[in-house]
């Protein structure tokens, strides 16, 4: 690894036809086996083997679920294609919103999508989540609508529903008010490590690290360089990995506003109810991914962050 980071940083980069990288014939991607998820295709073949060593699994006490207002410790039984299987004698119900936090660090929006017993299965929100300043981030998102989609319009007004209102209560601070409507923004990046590269969708991203999933786990510790292309590379290790998810930690404090120079892909809203559920669908105040076009979203964002 000190070779490929003495690569990176002594100006000559990583190339496919360089040194620090041979060149390596592209592979096709599959699609996901688990919950629903945006496939995620390798880039290259694998040339090493990422399992070796300490992968460090999640326990109990690393994933708590978030429910309204209350923190309930789950058992994680399997994490990858897009969502979750954990147990819990929590009480449950159907299409349910919740939050899921993985390795005490990684908040991410899911529902509930089935219920066994005690087991339940989660379903991950599309979008890419992004954490810290919520003023930063909603600037981020105005500029990423004008760079990448500057030829969005808003729906008309009739029969589309408003937007979620946005809270503007001016006793509330910064990190109280509630949130912008959802975004249904999707950014992927490459990992490089030990010479080998791969693309990988970012979950939830922040100022100290970032949730990847990725088409293999790599050991706890390992140095991995995330490539956003136009928004840079950040070196990162791995703190922990789990099924198809991996959690990173930034070496340096991440500023969420480059990632307007990298363009997203945009999200897709259906959901297919899988076979063994005969009917039902979302209760009132439980609706499906409800993500903001894109026209909405400007125009929210915009009438914000001009007041």
């Amino acid at each position: 690894m000190n070779s490929f980071r003495a690569a990176i940083e002594s100006g000559g980069g990583f190339s496919a036809g360089g040194p620090a990288m041979p060149e390596k014939r592209p592979s096709g991607a599959s699609e996901d086996a688990g919950l629903h998820s945006v496939p995620v295709p390798r880039a290259t073949k694998r040339s090493a083997d990422h399992r070796e060593g300490d992968r460090h699994r999640l326990t109990a006490e690393q994933a708590t679920l978030r429910v309204k207002r209350k923190r309930i410790p789950v058992e994680l039984i399997n994490l990858s294609g897009g969502g979750a299987m954990v147990a819990t004698d929590a009480k449950l119900v159907m299409w349910q919103k919740a939050e899921l936090t993985l390795g005490g660090e990684f908040p991410v929006e899911c529902a509930v999508r089935w219920i066994r017993g005690d087991r339940v299965g989660l379903e991950f929100a599309h979008e890419t989540q992004i954490g810290g300043d919520t003023a930063k981030r909603d600037a981020m998102l105005l500029d990423v609508l004008k760079r990448s989609f500057p030829d969005i319009k808003a729906a008309p007004a009739a029969p589309v529903v408003e937007p979620r209102p946005i809270e503007r209560r001016s006793n509330r601070t910064d990190s109280q008010r509630r949130a912008a409507p959802r975004h249904p923004l999707i950014w992927s990046a490459d990992i490089h490590h030990n010479h080998d590269s791969s693309r990988v969708r970012i979950r939830n991203i922040s100022e100290t690290g970032a949730l990847v999933e990725a088409p293999y786990a790599y050991a706890a510790g390992a140095e991995v360089l995330l490539d956003l292309g136009e928004a840079g590379q950040h070196f990162a290790r791995v703190s922990w990995a789990h099924g198809d998810q991996v959690g990173l930690k930034f070496d340096r404090p991440f500023d969420i506003s480059v990632l307007a120079k990298s363009k997203p892909e945009v999200a897709e809203t259906p959901w297919t109810r899988p076979a063994y559920i005969k009917s039902g669908r979302p209760g009132a105040g439980e609706p499906e991914w409800d993500h903001t076009p894109l026209g909405d979203l400007r125009d929210s964002l915009e009438g914000f962050l001009k007041r």
